[in-house]
């Protein structure tokens, strides 16, 4: 059996005391690997790991979603050298009107506390799970607007968050997408997850959706997972109200929280 265990998202449920911060962390727990997805914005996630009486001295890998501080803040807090998987554009500056919105270490602080492996292409992290790095975008509608700036050797650019990527895990009812903040767009990452894997039932997404508007993008977003036919939809993070509604008017969605537990059938 395989499981997720949000270690922090946005939202907490009713007597589950467990911590909330605007931010992301998920520990994915496979038969091979224990992953850590995102270090949310804060130490929150290691409190809640305290609290679900999850040991995080037993990650053998952590993956970043991409390098906005809400997905890579609690890296301050984290203490075990292990393999760091992400893609190089998310270690530059990135700066957001005025504000430092990028990751709170810079390269040579990471390299003493990780073993960095940068990667622009996807990489197998188990058997069945595959990071995939950078994502093409696929739909019209999720063309990449710029979130602020980014340095690059020196250089300040817009930032289009190309480094932003997601990790799909195969099982036997298809595969799972596990997302930071889809700044790839959604449809896209579930497009190139099933071309990258091969498989094409999707059985879940969760994770960030990136949906803070009601607007076109919103409206065909549902149009594309109707008919992916997903069996399982937990959006969460960087998802506002307002789109939920929107979402469960024709789409069956799950609320995501921290300590919620998702298993996977092998």
């Amino acid at each position: 059996m395989k499981r997720l265990t949000v270690l922090c998202d946005n939202n907490t449920k009713i007597d589950h005391y467990v911590y909330a911060e605007p931010a992301l962390s998920f520990l994915i727990e496979t038969d091979e690997k224990k992953i850590l997805f995102d270090f949310g914005y804060s130490g929150v996630y290691v409190k809640n790991a305290e609290i679900l009486n999850l040991d995080l001295n037993d990650v053998d890998v952590c993956v970043l979603s991409h390098g906005h501080n809400d997905h890579t803040g609690g890296m301050v807090h984290w203490t075990k050298k292990v393999p760091l998987v992400c893609h190089p554009d998310c270690l530059h500056e990135t700066v957001y009107d005025g504000l430092q919105i990028g990751s709170p270490l810079r390269e040579t602080e990471i390299r003493e506390k990780f073993e960095l492996h940068l990667t622009k292409e996807p990489v197998w992290m188990t058997e069945n799970l595959c990071f995939l790095s950078e994502i093409p975008t696929l739909y019209d509608f999720e063309k990449r607007s710029p979130i602020g700036q980014k340095c690059c050797d020196g250089v300040w650019s817009d930032d289009l968050v190309m480094e932003d990527s997601a990790l799909v895990l195969k099982t036997e009812q298809g595969l799972w997408i596990l997302t930071g903040c889809s700044h790839a767009g959604i449809c896209s990452i579930a497009q190139y997850a099933k071309t990258v894997t091969g498989v094409d039932q999707i059985a879940g997404i969760i994770g960030g959706f990136h949906l803070l508007e009601q607007n076109e993008k919103l409206t065909k977003t549902i149009k594309v997972l109707k008919s992916l036919d997903v069996h399982r939809l937990i959006p969460m993070h960087c998802v506002n109200l307002a789109s939920k509604i929107e979402m469960a008017k024709s789409l069956q969605i799950e609320e995501g929280y921290s300590g919620m537990i998702v298993e996977f059938e092998n």
